[in-house]
């Protein structure tokens, strides 16, 4: 089973459950603000990608942050970070099993469907 994680209000998170259902592709969707985004989740994320690789710097919220929280990111600040602000999360990020795809590329997120 894929899990889609994301914030429903997100255009690339409706233009991937709009991928995944045309394709017909079951998955569940994990929304962080309606299921959370614990500790323990972001820090399995981050077992999967570097902490760099998983915020997302093009968004508002990490416009919004003091200059000195991004100056100064590390491993376990931007774990924090992104368990207090769930949208600092770059999306969509899909698990299946122990494979992982961050980002939105319909190409890879084909072969990651397909398992290919």
């Amino acid at each position: 089973m894929i899990i889609l994680y994301g914030i429903a209000n997100c255009d690339t998170i409706k233009k991937t459950r709009n991928w995944l259902d045309t394709a017909r592709v079951a998955y569940q969707f994990h929304d962080y603000r309606k299921d959370g985004s614990p500790e323990t989740l972001i820090r399995k994320f981050a077992q999967a990608f570097d902490y760099h690789e998983l915020v997302n710097t093009r968004g508002t919220t990490w416009r919004k942050l003091p200059e000195s929280a991004r100056r100064d990111l590390d491993q376990a600040a931007a774990i924090a970070l992104m368990c207090a602000q769930p949208a600092l999360i770059k999306r969509p990020l899909l698990q299946s099993g122990n494979n992982w795809l961050l980002g939105y590329d319909e190409a890879r997120l084909r072969d990651f469907v397909t398992g290919d």
